[in-house]
């Protein structure tokens, strides 16, 4: 049985107090941050292009059941088998099924989030098949038994220095140096033999392609082909929003996505499967099955969330969270982290088991800025507060805070009052221009120093500053 998760509370403590795992973040996030910037700024057509992808997506979203049917019946016409999963037990059962009449007993597969999503790892070990991760990121994991902390860089976590140690004794004979290039030698060695002797490669899908019936792979690595073409059969999972009318939306939204996850302007590698091999191609499996997953998706189109269907997998709400870059990923407990993680996981888990994330945001509208697909995330966050709220599970000393200070807003006298005493009560806790500890403040300040506050409130200061410019000649 698995033990419990720990508390949020305790997973971000822990986060915060690791200053190794700050490192590894900075330097990961500080660089997509600075080259999504200079894609952006080369492409001068970018906002024209996110109204489009937004216009892409919220097309399809609206005729969801008619590109559905158009996909399956194209994919079906070239040669594909295509599964349905109403959840994530569903979809597991199917994945496993075809591996286990396959007689597969190693089975490699690609970076998929969908994958995580419903399971996939723990169901093909508990039927007893080899799963091997091909991303390289995803292999470190893999050799450290964890989850991704990110979509886009599944091992952003980890440190070259702690990736070197896991090579050291998963890799066999291990690398000669801790260098990059002599560790990705060493894990092209260990992954070589696994690609030829697969009997069955797994992979996601950015993209479905409903007018061909096609499904879209995008990687920077090769290791998605190396996982679809030599296995005989390949499997896909990908859940229904990813669904696109034809490939020439397909494009239009992948100048998003790349610029947006990477900062690059197109990926390595841009892959489209249509189909088992046909005869008289040189290579490509013999089966291919498409499993087409809902797990909870289609509740998302009936209420407030069905923004959330946009998504397009980039990770930039996470580069750009200053939450997510304080904590990183596993801190947020569920399969996505981060900002999209905290829309997405009370729709996967329920808000009572999730109930902490919407409210790890300080909602100061960045990763909405960012979205290539103007996904309005502090919104979607504020509509999981108030369903916490108005269902109970706000209570305590969040409610009583929140009592008594909507009592105070609306005294609007007594708010000021209480704002003076407080900026100057702060005051007498600061030393050197910093607050290292307040009493009945221990979260705020256990692994942060607060600047001093001025000795003047906000409006005060503003008042003043207005005074000053009436006074000029």
């Amino acid at each position: 049985m698995t033990a419990p998760q720990p508390s949020f509370k305790a997973r971000t403590d822990a986060a915060l107090a690791d200053r190794t795992l700050k490192l590894a973040i900075d330097r990961t996030t500080d660089t997509a941050e600075r080259k999504r910037a200079g894609a952006v700024a080369a492409f001068p057509q970018f906002e024209a292009a996110r109204a489009r992808g937004r216009a892409i997506k919220d097309h399809v979203i609206a005729n969801l059941d008619h590109y559905l049917e158009q996909f399956e019946r194209n994919a079906t016409a070239s040669g594909a088998k295509v599964h349905w999963a109403s959840d994530d037990a569903e979809a597991r059962a199917i994945v496993t099924h075809i591996c286990l009449d396959a007689n597969a007993k190693l089975v490699t597969r690609a970076k998929s989030m969908l994958g995580e999503e419903i399971g996939l790892p723990h169901a093909l070990a508990d039927a007893g098949i080899e799963r091997v991760e091909t991303d390289l990121a995803e292999h470190i994991i893999q050799l450290a038994c964890e989850r991704p902390s990110h979509i886009v860089w599944p091992a952003m976590h980890r440190t070259r220095e702690q990736v070197a140690e896991l090579f050291k004794v998963g890799h066999h004979p291990p690398p000669a140096a801790d260098d990059p290039a002599t560790m990705v030698q060493s894990a092209r060695r260990e992954l070589r033999v696994k690609f030829m002797s697969a009997d069955i490669g797994i992979s996601g899908a950015n993209f479905l392609v409903a007018n061909t019936g096609a499904t879209c792979t995008v990687t920077n690595e090769g290791n998605a082909e190396l996982t679809t073409t030599p296995p005989r059969i390949h499997i896909v999972t990908a859940g229904i929003e990813k669904l696109v009318p034809s490939t020439a939306h397909a494009f239009a939204l992948l100048r998003l996505l790349v610029r947006s996850a990477t900062g690059g302007e197109l990926t390595q590698y841009t892959t489209f499967h249509c189909g088992p091999r046909r005869d008289g191609d040189a290579d490509g499996p013999h089966e291919m099955h498409i499993v087409l997953v809902d797990n909870g998706r289609t509740r998302m189109l009936a209420d407030e969330f069905r923004d959330m269907l946009r998504c397009i997998r980039c990770g930039a709400c996470m580069n750009h969270c200053v939450v997510y870059r304080q904590i990183g990923g596993h801190a947020y407990g569920g399969f996505y982290p981060g900002p999209m993680g905290s829309v997405l996981t009370p729709v996967l888990d329920g808000l009572a088991a999730s109930r902490d994330l919407p409210h790890a945001c300080t909602m100061n509208g960045r990763r909405a800025e960012v979205c290539p697909v103007e996904i309005p995330l502090p919104t979607l966050l504020r509509a999981w507060r108030r369903r916490g709220w108005r269902s109970g599970l706000e209570n305590g000393l969040p409610r009583v805070a929140v009592g008594l200070w909507a009592q105070l807003a609306r005294r609007p006298a007594l708010y000021r009052l209480g704002s003076r005493i407080g900026v100057r009560a702060l005051r007498l806790f600061g030393k050197g221009g910093w607050i290292s500890s307040v009493p009945l403040a221990g979260g705020w300040t256990r692994h942060r120093d607060l600047p001093r506050p001025p000795g003047r409130t906000f409006m005060d200061q503003y008042r003043a500053k207005q005074g000053r410019k009436r006074g000029r000649p």
